[in-house]
């Protein structure tokens, strides 16, 4: 969590994440579109795994958040198109999935209400 003291440890763990979230993008932008709908499915799921361990590693929500930002810094540098008019994104169902999908991934793992319990019982006691 970015509360409290802001240490050099959880700057570079942010910026680890936001670096993996643009790798996470690009390997994904590729994927979608060579093994559509396989492919697609993958893509999301480890855009959703990346979130979901960022969140557990920096026990908050802007885990999730950071890998997020980095997917879609890289979603966004690719969709742009070329002045030689090349650009990686088709027009197509699946290019949409995949860039609204991941959206929608981001948002419910950093919305997410809590982490999951670590050795605990499966229960939760108490609000």
């Amino acid at each position: 969590m970015l509360t409290g003291t802001l240490t050099a440890g959880k700057v570079a763990t942010h910026l680890g994440l936001v670096v993996l979230g643009f790798l996470v993008g690009i390997a994904g932008s590729l994927v979608q579109a060579a093994w559509f709908p396989g492919g697609l499915l993958l893509a999301l799921v480890a855009l959703a795994a990346l979130c979901h361990g960022g969140r557990v590693l920096t026990g908050g929500r802007t885990g999730a958040a950071s890998g997020g930002v980095g997917w879609l810094l890289a979603v966004l540098v690719l969709a742009l198109n070329r002045p030689e008019g090349d650009f990686l994104f088709e027009a197509g169902i699946g290019s949409n999935v995949f860039m609204l999908g991941g959206m929608v991934v981001v948002v419910i793992c950093a919305t997410l209400v809590r982490n999951p319990q670590p050795n605990g019982p499966a229960d939760r006691l108490g609000p």
